[in-house]
């Protein structure tokens, strides 16, 4: 499959304690035609690290879960909406959690979008595909230059 984004755009951090829930995002980031790295943190410490420690390290979006051992999602998504260089930064919450307060929650924090892991796994892997597709082919990411490619921020949506 042609990979659905150019290769200049940044990685994707997905932010998991489980290293299976990674190999499924991973999955479904090859079956979606993704050309994104994806870099893959497995505690908000090791995000924390990727996101202000790493010198350059950009990234296109964040999927972040909400149940990460020690350090919660929700604290590491108020820590990067209070960072000045990643206040902007997507972060789309991937999560087992179907408690509508750890919803309301996370929106209030500034996360982008709240979606709830499914059981089955050719869903979760079709949910994941809509997830990749959408925020890389439909959404003008922060921070997106198009003045050296001269190609749209949204190649499916732009003339």
């Amino acid at each position: 499959m042609t990979p659905l984004v150019r290769s200049d755009l940044p990685p994707i951090l997905v932010v998991d304690d489980s290293d299976e829930d990674f190999d499924t995002v991973s999955i479904a980031a090859r079956r979606a035609g993704i050309g994104n790295l994806l870099v893959h943190a497995m505690d908000a410490d090791d995000a924390r690290r990727q996101l202000f420690v790493v010198p350059g390290a950009d990234y296109a979006f964040m999927l972040l879960d909400c149940n990460l051992p020690g350090e919660d999602g929700l604290t590491l998504l108020q820590e990067v909406r209070r960072h000045p260089q990643r206040r902007t930064l997507p972060v789309i919450v991937l999560t087992a959690s179907i408690n509508p307060r750890d919803r309301d929650a996370f929106y209030a924090a500034g996360g982008n979008a709240y979606h709830v892991k499914l059981v089955n796994f050719e869903d979760g892997l079709a949910n994941l595909e809509s997830i990749f597709r959408y925020w890389l082919t439909h959404v003008v990411l922060p921070g997106a230059d198009t003045s050296s490619t001269g190609k749209p921020p949204c190649p499916r949506l732009c003339p």
